[in-house]
């Protein structure tokens, strides 16, 4: 299982950047897949879902309405457009998968994850 996240850069407060993950090694068609994000200093985070069928998605509160998660099977792509961006949104973010319980927010629960592409939030 390979997943390489890419997209992360420098963006001004209130702007907005899409990161990517191409998953390759598995049945990306029948995966949910999740992202999160961790800051210098803190704990890893959730911040989005999305079922392999993309039917539901799920988010932090703190990010809720800004975010959006989505994918392309035909492209074993997931992506998190990002809008409204605070400078509190620096972080790296990770795309994550391999989850088999309901506990999508808990880091714990996911067997494979992204290297992370960093995104920082300042002006």
């Amino acid at each position: 299982v390979q997943l390489q996240a890419s997209g992360g850069g420098l963006v001004q407060p209130g702007g907005s950047l899409t990161v990517s993950c191409a998953a390759s090694g598995f049945t990306f068609s029948s995966a949910a897949m999740s992202w999160f994000r961790q800051a210098p200093g803190k704990a890893r985070e959730f911040v989005a879902a999305i079922t392999w069928s993309a039917s539901r998605t799920s988010y932090a509160d703190s990010v809720k309405g800004r975010f959006t998660v989505s994918r392309d099977n035909s492209k074993n792509t997931v992506y998190l457009q990002m809008n409204s961006l605070k400078p509190e949104d620096t972080a790296v973010y990770y795309c994550a998968t391999g989850i088999t319980t309901s506990k999508r927010s808990d880091p714990s629960q996911y067997d494979y994850w992204g290297q992370g592409t960093l995104v920082t939030v300042s002006s």
